[in-house]
């Protein structure tokens, strides 16, 4: 629990220390100056949107990206569309993440040559996180409904490690967790979705994993998970897009009738939305993962 101790002290922190001021650097080296806060906002990330709207920000999005439902009443927009359809909704700032701007680089320089800020975000841990949160409130005014986040999460973050303080180590459970099963690929030990799992009481079973570049994505391989396989008291997958898979595709996987999660019933799905995205639904994440490892503790 010195992971999760470190971390309050860093939401305290966090709390005294001064508000982003202009300039803000962003996720690609990128500098913005900010002037005023943004008010016609095209956020083109899911967590942004999200995030924005939790911070009381919403009212300043013009438009999302093309699978962001959170706002129907919106027009929904690609990075890849045709400049002049972005520049029609006369946006003064155009929220992305690395990957856009590595795909559509003319884009990013198109758009900052006729006046419109493009601010590129996406944080690889939860330490990192915070940080983001507190550059979309610096971008939109919304400074002190940041904190309060921050806040809110740390409140919830230390219930949450009282009730896995009371599970003995010697009961904590064992846990492979699947983020793309056609690739057999785990997650990085300084992922997100580790930190649910372990804030959880869940010991990684894959900490040997080599994590893929500088993504929160492991290199595993079912010889690895198999070689593991007695160890394994509960095989957990993300599910959405980036997994699309079933508890079906999981226990049916050809070899994988030897893993004791399988043999035991002990296969689990979790939304990625509440792993892998940088908003408050990871609190929901490690409390759902907490109830599927230890049920009985839930009920007290």
């Amino acid at each position: 629990m010195f992971r999760q101790i470190a971390l309050f002290m860093l939401f305290l922190v966090l709390l005294t220390a001064p508000a982003h001021s202009s300039p803000l650097l962003d996720s690609d080296g990128r500098v913005t100056n900010v002037a005023k806060p943004f008010t016609r906002i095209i956020s083109l990330y899911a967590a942004h949107t999200r995030n924005l709207r939790d911070m009381g920000a919403g009212s300043q999005i013009i438009a999302v990206g093309r699978s962001d439902k959170q706002l129907p009443e919106l027009p929904r927009i690609s990075f890849g569309d045709d400049l002049e359809r972005l520049l029609a909704l006369k946006p003064d700032l155009v929220l992305i993440r690395p990957m856009l701007s590595h795909a559509h680089p003319e884009t990013v320089e198109r758009l900052t040559q006729n006046g419109v800020a493009v601010v590129s975000l996406q944080p690889n841990s939860v330490e990192e996180m915070f940080r983001y949160w507190e550059s979309l409130a610096a971008l939109t005014g919304k400074e002190a409904e940041a904190k309060q986040m921050i806040t809110s999460f740390g409140t919830g973050l230390a219930e949450i490690t009282r009730q896995v303080q009371q599970i003995p180590e010697q009961e904590r459970k064992r846990v492979y967790f699947e983020s793309i099963h056609k690739r057999m690929k785990t997650f990085a030990a300084g992922s997100m979705a580790m930190f649910v799992l372990q804030s959880a009481g869940g010991i990684n079973v894959a900490d040997d994993a080599v994590q893929v570049r500088s993504t929160n994505i492991a290199e595993y391989g079912k010889e690895h998970i198999l070689a593991k396989a007695d160890q394994i008291d509960v095989f957990l997958a993300q599910q959405g897009r980036m997994n699309p898979v079933s508890e079906e595709i999981i226990i049916k996987e050809p070899g994988f009738q030897v893993i004791k999660a399988v043999q035991q019933g002990q296969v689990f799905l979790v939304d990625e939305k509440k792993v892998s995205r940088p908003t408050m639904d990871l609190l929901k994440g490690i409390k759902e993962i907490f109830a599927l490892l230890y049920p009985s503790d839930t009920r007290k």
